[in-house]
């Protein structure tokens, strides 16, 4: 260290003083010298070797400076030593030293320049030292003369002020301990006019006060008395909040939330007012519901004070039951009304506290703000749906406490539309579904509505029994939605413009109850009980819109003036006897009118009284439905019974004859003997008449059944006058098609109220209606293609019923309501005409004749005159009763059957027929055709081919008639067997006809 000290000297520098003793034993192991020094730095080594030798240093040598290096080195060497390892050991430690004193210079030679600018700033630094100590002393000097200079009396002169001061100061404190004395009264006042912020003000200024001087003795007591001042003004502020649940009011609510926030308990307050909220819920429907009670009681008993919520809502009579429900929505709506306005107050303080500007002086303050102002909103939140659910449960007792199954309908809707509106209130209030209100009025409309639907499913029979199928006379005009019980449609149809095109301002706003009723009123006002005073004008005098049009009405027809002369004559030559062209024309136009038997009447839909009672039914069911739409299914079942019963009576009444019905013709539809059996079945009682006990199962079954009722004496379908009661039966079939028609028109209603796991049922089945209300009447024709619609339409109403639909119930009676016309109508038809007189003629016929005839035979005459006759009948009925065009096609198509049919069995009597006879009972049927097509404008004949057909099958080969007997299968078995039995001999061997034989008994086979 010397030596290296002596170089710096020789650079021209200084060095502090240093101590050899200060180094670290390191560098006392071994200090180069003078020489070695010079040496090293001469010499001149490679900086890659040098740095490889200084890497192979081991590391504890730069672990730290107590390291003891001569006793490292000696325990390493081994136990026996040698003396030439040990050189060359040696050898390697002053190569590393070497390199190491080499770089210890360099490193020297490079830090020399900062050495030196450091030394010059210690230099620096001892003068300004030296020049602050001087400074110091001259300061000293200077205090030892002014304290030399201060005398005695200046010293007094400051001790008396200094007492004035504090003798001021006590003056202060004692006024102002006479002040806080005082407060009591002022306080007292202040709480007198609800002037919570101020009292609670002055009580913490006085407690501050009070605080600063509490080191006076008279000051404790008065400290425990602002206390309990205190605690008193927080319970009448307890008390004045809790006044906020029933009426609120903006500027007491101010003040009581401004005074919570100078104590600095706005969360508390927060809980405070919900648990007030809950109370006031209980508190007011008890007092209502207890007020009601000794009402009805008519005494002051005490008794009722001391019972439970629950048991208190038994007690209440069934008159007073809808004012006291009422009165209890309007007391629960003044309570989420005044919820609902203390919500709106903390929305417009946040909007303005957030608006004003903040100077950010009290960043503490300000958090603690938020954190304030947000809880109170999670907890203002969170209260709604609370505040609502206790409301629910109040009411739910309150509607499960009385059975309301004996009420009046009107009185029962009314209950309904106020549960409506306190759902529509909790909607409104927190969005609630309010599922608690809709299970328990779910319950009680179940409950009402099974008694209620039994009532007027009795009601229906009643009037079904005792109707006598006469016209109720409507306007042309008339449709449902003019009925009393459909104004609810009316009103909720009544814009004309679509949502999708109103304005959009008109869409965007809509007034909740909250705002309209905000500033006063309350939407669960009991109307006055006023009537509406508008009738119903759907009625007409005597069935016609006016006397003038029902003059007009007849002035164009009259018995023969629409029948050709030549069907009058009993005989009608064939050449001579045709009608003029001139005639012909005027008879072609008078068929076009009669097409439709209306006789210009207006064409008012045809119903009766008890069609009308239906539809009002049906018009109450639906308004329970729109006013409650979680019993709607339910109502839905119900509605399907009264439609289905009355079905079944027009089907009863009317169209169930087992001989018709066994000709095979298809008049009953698999779909409608599926239904009929379905109402049979679920609906109708067959043991009613029998008196025989049946089980505890089987009379709940039957509860739930009606009686099939009975055709009521004064209806008449036994006469041939009044083609077996036809207008009877066109007044029953024709309302239940009307009736149908109304159910068509409700269904986009219906669908709206449905529940939505049932709407794609609904669809699927009214695509499906729609598509067999496009099958056309002749479809006879297409006989396989029907059959295997009528399969699948079953298939599909059979996985309805395991779905337990019953709105698919319903529209599968309404969309067979029209079926029922061909047996119904049937029945007229085949009782209209005498088709066994003209089998009779015909059996008198010679159809062996050996030459061409040109005149046709006496049967035909008659048929058409049985057609005349049938026509006039007809006519005579529509100036009664409006035929519709689909009425008279369908009596003209079964009268045409089953006259061509009568043709057919009476051509299959015949015993002997020539080629001639054939040509003959195609000369006779055309005839017939010819003029019956002046009759009728129904095209094409119906059952034509089925006639020429057989007529022309005579000719046939015998191979060819092998195919058309097993192509044929329309015909029977003796019409088959006759056939093959007349051609025997002209055209036909023996043999031939044992084999044609045993084809019509293999294709026979089957149909057994």
């Amino acid at each position: 260290m010397q030596k290296i000290k002596s170089l710096m000297t020789r650079q021209g520098l200084k060095s502090p003083q240093g101590d050899i003793h200060d180094l670290s034993p390191l560098e006392n192991f071994r200090i180069p010298s003078k020489e070695e020094l010079r040496e090293l730095r001469e010499q001149s080594i490679d900086p890659q070797a040098q740095q490889e030798i200084i890497n192979s240093i081991e590391e504890v040598y730069f672990s730290n400076d107590s390291f003891d290096v001569v006793k490292y080195e000696l325990e390493k060497l081994p136990p026996v030593l040698s003396l030439q390892e040990l050189e060359e050991y040696r050898d390697k430690l002053k190569q590393q030293q070497a390199a190491v004193s080499k770089k210890v210079a360099d490193l020297i030679l490079e830090k020399q320049p900062a050495y030196v600018k450091e030394l010059e700033r210690v230099t620096s630094l001892q003068t300004g030292l030296q020049l602050a100590a001087v400074i110091c002393t001259n300061g000293r000097r200077h205090l030892n003369i002014a304290k030399e200079g201060f005398t005695q009396a200046s010293l007094g002169l400051l001790a008396n002020q200094r007492k004035r001061q504090l003798l001021m100061g006590l003056l202060k404190s004692l006024r102002t301990i006479k002040t806080l004395q005082q407060t009591d009264v002022r306080l007292s006042e202040m709480l007198e006019e609800e002037d919570y912020p101020g009292a609670i003000q002055l009580c913490l200024e006085c407690q501050k006060a009070a605080s600063t001087f509490k080191h006076y003795s008279c000051i404790s007591e008065l400290n425990s008395k602002l206390q309990d001042t205190l605690e008193q003004i927080e319970e009448q502020l307890d008390v004045a909040l809790s006044k906020i649940c029933k009426n609120f009011d903006i500027n007491h609510y101010t003040k009581v939330q401004q005074a919570y926030r100078l104590l600095g308990k706005t969360q508390t307050a927060m809980d405070q007012l919900h648990m007030h909220f809950t109370q006031a819920i209980h508190n007011t429907v008890f007092q209502v519901v207890l007020g009601y009670v000794e009402l009805c009681a008519g005494n002051t008993d005490t008794k009722f004070q001391k019972l439970q919520y629950k048991d208190l809502c038994t007690h209440i009579t069934s008159d007073s039951y809808i004012p006291c429900l009422a009165d209890l929505c309007k007391a629960l709506w003044e309570v989420m009304l005044s919820y609902y306005r203390t919500m709106e107050w903390h929305e417009k303080s946040d909007c303005s506290e957030s608006a004003s500007p903040s100077d950010g002086s009290n960043t503490m303050g300000g958090e603690e703000t938020n954190f304030d102002r947000s809880y109170v909103k999670k907890k203002l939140e969170h209260g709604l749906s609370r505040i609502w659910q206790d409301v629910q449960l109040k009411v739910k007792t309150y509607l499960l406490g009385t059975d309301m199954s004996n009420f009046k309908y009107d009185d029962f809707i009314f209950v309904l539309d106020i549960i409506s509106r306190l759902m529509q209130v909790g909607e409104e209030f927190c969005g609630s579904r309010s599922e608690v209100l809709q299970e328990s009025v779910r319950k009680q409309s179940v409950n009402y509505f099974k008694n209620y639907h039994r009532t007027r499913l009795e009601e229906l029979r009643m009037f079904l029994e005792n109707e006598t199928w006469e016209l109720c006379p409507v306007k042309s005009s008339f449709s449902i939605l003019q009925l009393h019980e459909f104004k609810f449609m009316a009103q909720s149809r009544s814009p004309s413009v679509s949502p999708s095109k109103q304005p959009s301002s008109e869409i965007e706003r809509t007034i909740t109850l909250f705002e309209q009723y905000c500033n006063g009123g309350n939407p669960f006002e009991i109307p006055a009980n006023n009537k509406d005073d508008e009738t119903e004008d759907v009625l007409a005098s005597n069935g016609y819109e006016s006397d003038e049009q029902e003059k007009s009405a007849y002035q164009e027809y009259d018995s023969d003036s629409d029948v050709p002369e030549e069907l009058k004559r009993d005989y009608v030559d064939e050449q001579t006897g045709d009608v003029p062209v001139k005639s012909v024309s005027r008879e072609t136009l008078r068929s076009k009118k009669r097409s439709d038997y209306c006789l210009n009447k207006i064409n008012a839909p045809i119903l009766t009284n008890t069609t009308l009672n239906v539809i009002r039914l049906v018009g109450k069911y639906m308004q329970m439905m729109n006013i409650l739409k979680p019993i709607a299914f339910d109502v839905i079942h119900f509605m399907s019974q009264l439609f289905d019963y009355y079905l079944y009576a027009i089907y009863t009444f009317f169209g169930r004859n087992d001989t018709f019905e066994s000709t095979g013709l298809g008049l009953s539809s698999s779909r409608l003997r599926t239904t009929l059996n379905r109402i049979q079945e679920s609906l109708i009682d067959m043991e009613m008449s029998s008196d025989a006990p049946g089980t505890l199962t089987g009379a709940e079954e039957r509860k739930e059944k009606v009686p099939s009722p009975h055709l009521s004496h004064l209806v008449v379908l036994t006469s041939g006058s009044t083609l077996y009661g036809l207008a009877e039966r066109v007044v029953a079939t024709e309302s239940l098609v009307f009736l149908a028609e109304q159910f068509e028109f409700l269904q986009p209603h219906l669908d709206t109220v449905m529940p939505p796991a049932k709407k794609p049922f609904l669809q699927q089945f009214y695509s499906q209606v729609r598509i067999l209300h496009k099958i056309p009447n002749f479809i006879g024709d297409f006989t396989f293609l029907y059959s295997l619609i009528i399969f699948l339409c079953n298939l599909f109403m059979g996985l309805c019923r395991l779905k337990k639909n019953n709105l698919l119930y319903l529209f599968q009676t309404v969309s067979t309501a029209s079926e029922l016309r061909k047996p119904i109508y049937w029945i007229v038809a085949a009782k209209a005409i005498d088709y066994e007189q003209m089998l009779l003629l015909m059996a008198n016929v010679k159809w062996d004749v050996k030459e061409i005839m040109s005149q046709h035979n006496i049967y035909v005459d008659s048929l058409l005159k049985e057609f005349e006759q049938f026509n006039m009948r007809l006519n005579e009925v529509s100036r009664k009763v409006r035929i519709p065009l689909p009425v008279s096609n369908i009596l003209w198509e079964h009268c045409i059957r089953l006259a061509n049919r009568t043709l057919v069995e009476g051509y299959a009597n015949v015993k002997k027929c020539s080629n001639e006879g054939r040509a003959l009972m195609q000369l006779d049927f055309q005839q017939f055709l010819m003029k019956l097509e002046k009759l009728t404008d129904i095209r094409p004949i119906p059952d034509k081919e089925f006639v020429e057909t057989y007529i022309k099958a005579y000719y046939l080969t015998e191979n060819d008639m092998e195919r058309w007997i097993k192509e044929h299968r329309e015909y029977s078995t003796k019409q088959l067997i006759n056939l093959v039995n007349v051609c025997l001999g002209s055209h036909i061997n023996k043999k031939a006809r044992q084999k044609l034989l045993a084809v019509i008994e293999d294709v026979d086979r089957p149909k057994r």
